[in-house]
């Protein structure tokens, strides 16, 4: 079954509606990718350390998770994981990267 994704203008418009409604944001990059650039108040868990982490991922449960990596590969795997664990994720079609080109090219870009 395919993963669902979510295109970068449709999290832009969900990132400024109310806090409330907003999606969790889980970044699956490593930590210098993430250093580098990152989506505001999103959450660092490299994609090879969900499992071991997978207790942190418990805080996302009823809310919304947009996964997300540089081009949007790592990001499918990541939602799966979680998917498989029962809380509603979708992976960021293209990435940071696309992200930055289509919504805020003030984020660099690598």
């Amino acid at each position: 079954m395919p993963i669902p994704e979510i295109d970068p203008p449709t999290l832009a418009h969900q990132l400024s509606g109310p806090p409330e409604a907003r999606p969790v944001l889980l970044d699956v990059r490593f930590p210098d990718e993430h250093a580098y650039v990152a989506l505001p108040g999103s959450v660092l868990i490299p994609l090879p350390e969900l499992d071991e982490r997978a207790d942190e991922l418990e805080s996302f449960r009823g809310r919304p998770v947009v996964v997300y990596c540089h081009h949007g590969v790592r990001s499918l795997d990541g939602a799966a994981y979680l998917r498989s664990r029962g809380l509603d994720a979708v992976s960021l079609r293209g990435g940071i990267d696309l992200y930055s080109r289509a919504v805020d090219p003030s984020l660099p870009r690598y």
